[in-house]
């Protein structure tokens, strides 16, 4: 991948298709089929597998349930406010949940809880970058990019609760 040209690859995934698009710097972004405004590559976008295999395999591995870290080149752009918080997702461990207010004291900034409502949303690399980690104080789901469905889902598979069913079919039952 050339420094300033994005490349991209569209990966089957339990949860459907994912589109994957990085620069020779890192990976990007990661967006869900399913969500309300998907991104889709760029005209000038270049398609090729290749420079996202290990991502491809770290995901595929992560859904096998033998991944809990990734181990990425990350090219994350963002305010630095954003990049603070990205980094927060990141310390979140696998299975485990935070709330937003949880996020603002790590940050010194108890009272920033919206800002860092908003930071989580913008993350661009979901999944890699634990944003469906992060509920509501009171516990319940709260916004995901790809839909409560799918952070549902991935919060389960985190805990270990197993289905017999695809995320496409768990879609039709509910």
């Amino acid at each position: 991948m050339n420094t300033n040209t994005i490349s991209y690859t569209v990966h089957d995934s339990p949860l459907g298709p994912i589109l994957l698009a990085g620069t020779s710097q890192g990976l990007q972004h990661i967006t869900f089929d399913s969500e309300k405004h998907p991104k889709h590559a760029e005209a000038n976008w270049q398609q090729s597998a290749k420079p996202f295999g290990k991502a491809c395999k770290q995901l595929d591995e992560y859904f096998a349930g033998s991944r809990k870290i990734f181990n990425l080149r990350l090219a994350l752009v963002g305010t630095e406010f954003q990049q603070k918080v990205w980094q927060q997702l990141l310390e979140i461990p696998f299975g485990d949940t935070c709330s937003y207010g949880d996020i603002a004291t790590r940050l010194n900034n108890p009272k920033a809880c919206r800002a860092v409502g908003a930071a989580n949303g913008a993350n661009p690399l979901p999944i890699v970058v634990p944003c469906h980690r992060v509920i509501g104080a009171n516990g319940k789901l709260t916004g995901f990019s790809g839909g409560l469905a799918i952070k549902d889902w991935l919060l389960a598979h985190e805990r270990g609760e197993q289905t017999l069913f695809s995320f496409d079919e768990l879609q039709g039952i509910c």
